[in-house]
C-alpha cells in the first residue's frame, strides 16, 4: 500500500521517550507498506467515525489512520489516554 506520513504524526513520535514502544511502530509502518489489503495488518480496527478512519493499537498507543483508496495516511500516534480526545 501507498503510504504517507502528516507532520502532527512525525511531532507525536518525537515524544515517545520509550524506545520499546518507537521499535513496534517500526515493525507496524513497515507491515502496513508491505500489506496488499486491510485483512493483512495486524490489530487494525475501523472507528465508528467516518469510513475512512482506523486505529491500530501498540501497547498503550494508538496509531490514528486515514485510509483512502491505495494510500495509507498515518495522522497521529498518542498515548490512548490522549488518542481519542485528539483523532480524528
Amino acid at each position: 500500500m501507498n503510504v504517507s506520513f502528516k507532520a502532527s504524526f512525525a511531532r507525536d513520535l518525537q515524544k515517545i521517550a520509550n524506545a520499546n514502544i518507537l521499535k513496534r511502530i517500526q515493525m507496524v509502518i513497515e507491515q502496513v507498506e508491505q500489506a496488499q489489503d486491510l485483512q493483512s495488518v495486524d490489530n487494525l480496527k475501523k472507528l465508528k467515525i467516518g469510513n475512512v478512519y482506523y486505529r491500530i493499537r501498540v501497547g498503550s498507543y494508538r496509531i490514528g489512520l486515514l485510509i483512502e483508496d491505495n494510500l495509507v495516511t498515518f495522522v497521529r500516534c498518542l498515548h490512548r489516554k490522549d488518542f481519542y480526545r485528539y483523532f480524528p
